[in-house]
């Protein structure tokens, strides 16, 4: 064999990868077929955010979209897999302000233009390094069709979607309490607030009332905002304190008298039903405030500090304001108590600090109308499907509970609001550009909420609002979204609505949820715990295929998968067999040319035997990769490469290539070279570099096996025969390496093996493979018949259709041959007992195909079979003994 085409001694990830992907992308592989006959299939990639370098999770994520666009591609789809990045507004800014402040300087420094241009140069930066980490995971993107969330035409779409909506009323303005993250300064949405639980406290103190009758008990964990209180409230159904409402209290620190109110928000049974309100610092008290019509004091600055509201705390920050106030309460005598407690407080996602309730104005979406028609599309044809379903109702609980949006983020990089202001006038204009005479007027310095701009990602990225674009006509909606179940709600649900409202088509047909990558103590990988993995330091030590099949295989969808080294030296050791059995293939078919290769030969039971299970492993993998289970779909791979093809096939092919028969041998050759064919296109999606690398050695036609055609069932092949004649015969192989491997007799030995045939086709096969059962279990005696003598003294084992005996003098202690079949015998009873347990359910007959029950009453009557067949020979050792 000539050395270019020859594989090398050892498998070499790195050297396999080296340049694959870069001639791939010369040659345009990944872009559509622009057939425009062929069924188009098209997925938008979950653009990563531009604050870093993708992770284990991306990694995941677009292997598992890779896998299915690659499929399709072969499977002749006229493919288009759309990548792209987001700008990820408060998460970029949040980087480039802290690379910043190691620089001893701040955004406000460098003014708004300058900080853009910094933020670009960030953006650049690491948008290089992911498209580095794509070509090293190998994803089959189509670059010439990149997008960024803040380009042109997004942008456009962006202005057009926020006009549209305003023009509905379905954008608002006003002014109520958020969310805010001191440190970024900007409003937060619900789901940008991480919950934790940290050590608190309940700060009890008294309000004296003004006419000096006495004092009310309240209760707060924030007492720096009780300087922003406008009143203090109990329930009006409350006894105890019905001859206080309307009366007023002192507020302690400020000296200001604020009314008692009576609002049922109270909760009569929680402390001493007293509360204090704060319209300025609590969206339940914003609530009280507007039923009261009650002043709203706003005691915070914009970074978290007191303003000049606070008195004599101004310009302290609020947990330093906080401590001094508590003394004073202490001083005044007012403090009643500190009760220890822990409970939950917001943090912000990505500055991680302490989120503050704050009155701001801010834009809002009204989402009423928005979700109603989500939920209603639900249960349409035109429903978006959720794999796993479950994660429809996780979908509709949130559309059904969800609050209006708060959309305006107070930061410089990102979307800025269409809206301007007169500086005159104060009048407001909303709107695609600026007014005509834009001197006279200011825009509204807020860019929008990063999800406002990546909810319209699947429409937005083919061209619209340009509706005649050929990429939305014929791309659009798209087929199926891949992404965590984390962000379901920031996301996936805002795909949903903004699509239904605007292209009046849901934005994708399927929505394929996987879970988080942990560590191997199932904990979550994080910078905290320094348990996080490069995969591109995975990638280095055991190559992007070996990582892709780890990931393709490490759970069911929507499962979260544990990440090991023990699991990717498994993932390496496969590839590793199918590279060695590639090259014994190989250096069998020297010289063999794609016009020698003839299935049509005389076959060995064997040959029969590899192309049924061939069809077996085609029909089941393409059948769970529609239904996206791809942990099965790799199952079953792995169990027919390794042990059908290369424990099996491989070796009994030495039996016909190490022989005299020149016929035999060219159709044992076609059907080698021909079934590692359609298993490097079956492994393909899953591990592109290795397949394509070992299919340049194979006689093949065609270009490239990106491009290749997907592997098809081929009725002809299948053969019902073969495959019951080779279950038992490797069943009776393997049984007899076990015996000797009991007994300590080396495959080397020959021994005497004597083979009852309870089932007369069974007798004829293995008289007509015998060359097999010698070959595999070295007999120096071998006896097949349906009448013959089980001798007393020997070890035995009991197959489908045959019972086998290996007479082994002196070696056989029969003690613990009955100990061997007992542990056989029960066994067989937990089959028997599993299988009648199907059967006598009532549901499971009436509905299981009828092949299924069948199947399982085939297999009812084999092992009721065998359990008789032990029973009796462990009866007769008895006797012996």
């Amino acid at each position: 064999m000539t050395e270019e085409n020859n594989l090398s001694t050892k498998y070499n990830p790195l050297e396999v990868e080296a340049g694959r992907y870069k001639k791939w992308l010369e040659q345009d592989l990944f872009k559509p077929s622009g057939d425009a006959k062929a069924k188009p299939y098209s997925i938008v990639i979950p653009p990563p955010n531009v604050t870093g370098k993708l992770h284990l999770g991306h990694a995941w994520d677009t292997t598992l979209q890779d896998m299915i666009i690659r499929q399709k591609r072969m499977q002749g789809f006229d493919t288009l897999w759309l990548p792209g990045m987001d700008h990820a507004g408060i998460a970029t800014q949040a980087k480039v302000e802290e690379k910043l402040r190691e620089q001893g300087i701040s955004r406000y420094d460098l003014g708004r233009e300058k900080f853009i241009d910094q933020v670009w140069e960030w953006k650049g930066e690491y948008a290089s390094h992911i498209r580095e980490q794509w070509a090293k995971l190998g994803l089959s993107l189509d670059y010439s069709r990149e997008r960024f969330t803040l380009d042109e035409g997004l942008s456009k779409a962006v202005r057009t979607v926020f006009v549209k909506l305003y023009e509905k009323d379905l954008i608002y303005r006003g002014e109520y309490i958020i969310n805010w993250d001191p440190q970024a300064r900007t409003a937060l949405s619900d789901i940008e607030v991480i919950h934790k639980d940290i050590e608190g406290a309940f700060y009890h103190m008294t309000y004296p009332l003004a006419d000096g009758s006495g004092a009310v008990e309240i209760a707060t964990t924030r007492p720096e905002t009780m300087l922003g209180d406008t009143a203090v409230a109990v329930h009006p159904d409350d006894e105890r304190y019905q001859n206080l409402i309307g009366k007023t209290v002192i507020l302690p620190l400020m000296e200001k008298e604020i009314p008692i109110i009576a609002d049922e928000y109270v909760d009569m049974d929680f402390g001493t039903g007293v509360v204090k309100i704060t319209p300025a610092h609590d969206p339940n008290d914003f609530e009280v405030g507007n039923r009261h019509d009650l002043p709203r004091v706003n005691v915070m600055n914009e970074d978290g500090s007191m303003n000049d509201l606070a008195g004599k705390y101004a310009g302290m920050d609020r947990f330093a304001a906080r401590k001094l106030i508590v003394k004073d309460l202490e001083e005044l005598g007012r403090l009643v108590k500190i009760e220890k407690m822990n409970h939950s407080v917001g943090h912000s996602e990505r500055t991680g600090v302490v989120v503050e309730p704050r009155l701001s104005t801010q834009w809002f979406v009204k989402m009423a109308p928005l979700s109603e028609k989500a939920i209603e599309n639900q249960a349409t044809d035109n429903a978006v499907d959720f794999f796993p379903p479950r994660f429809n109702q996780t979908f509709l609980r949130w559309m059904e509970n969800v609050h209006d949006w708060v959309i305006s983020r107070q930061l410089w990089w990102g979307h800025q609001i269409p809206a301007w202001y007169h500086k005159e006038t104060g009048e407001m204009y909303v709107g695609m550009e600026a007014p005509a005479d834009s001197e006279n007027w200011q825009q509204d310095p807020d860019v929008l909420d990063t999800w406002f701009s990546s909810a319209l990602w699947p429409f937005s990225t083919m061209g619209w609002p340009d509706v005649d674009n050929e990429d939305f006509k014929r791309y659009f909606p798209t087929n199926t979204l891949v992404t965590g179940y984390d962000i379901i709600f920031f996301w996936v649900s805002r795909m949903i609505f903004q699509s239904l409202e605007f292209t009046e088509e849901r934005p994708f047909e399927n929505v394929l949820i996987h879970g988080l990558i942990r560590d191997e103590q199932g904990r979550k990988m994080s910078k905290s715990l320094g348990n996080g993995i490069d995969p591109m330091d995975v990638i280095e030590k055991y190559g992007a295929d070996a990582l892709r099949w780890f990931l393709s295989n490490g759970s069911a969808p929507g499962q979260d998968v544990r990440f090991s080294y023990e699991k990717m030296d498994a993932a390496w050791n496969f590839i590793n067999k199918i590279w060695n059995a590639s090259r014994f293939v190989i250096m069998n078919v020297e010289g063999m040319t794609i016009e020698e290769i003839d299935l049509t030969g005389e076959k060995t039971v064997a040959d029969r035997w590899i192309l049924t299970r061939l069809n077996e492993t085609i029909a089941k993998v393409t059948d769970l990769f529609d239904r996206f289970e791809f942990g099965e779909a790799g199952r079953q791979l792995y169990n027919f490469i390794w042990d059908d093809f290369c424990d099996w096939y491989i070796e009994m092919s030495k039996e016909v290539l190490y022989g005299d028969d020149e016929a035999s041998k060219k159709t044992n050759k076609s059907i080698l070279v021909y079934t590692l064919d359609q298993i490097l296109r079956l492994l393909h999606p899953i591990m592109p570099f290795v397949t394509e690398e070992i299919w340049s050695k194979i006689p093949h036609t065609g270009n490239s096996l990106v491009v290749a055609e997907y592997p098809v069932v081929r009725p002809e092949f299948d053969d019902e025969d073969a495959a019951k004649g080779m279950a038992v015969l490797t069943e009776l192989i393997r049984s007899v390496r076990n015996i000797r491997a009991e007994v300590n007799t080396p495959l080397s030995k020959p021994i005497t093996l004597l083979i009852k045939a309870t089932d007369p086709a069974i007798g004829k096969f293995l008289v007509e493979n015998t060359n097999y059962i010698e070959r595999f279990c070295n007999p120096d005696e071998l006896q097949i018949s349906s009448d013959l003598i089980a001798p007393e003294l020997a070890m035995s084992a009991i197959l489908t259709g045959a019972e086998i005996y290996l007479p082994l003098a002196g070696l056989i202690n029969i003690e613990e041959e009955i100990q061997r079949l007992e542990k056989e015998l029960a066994k067989l009873d937990g089959e028997v007992k599993r299988v009648q347990g199907k059967l006598s359910n009532e549901r499971f007959v009436a509905n299981a195909p009828d092949d299924v029950v069948a199947g399982e009453k085939a297999k009812e009557k084999d092992y009721l079979d065998k359990q008789a067949t032990v029973r009796e020979r462990i009866e007769n050792l008895r006797t012996i003994s």
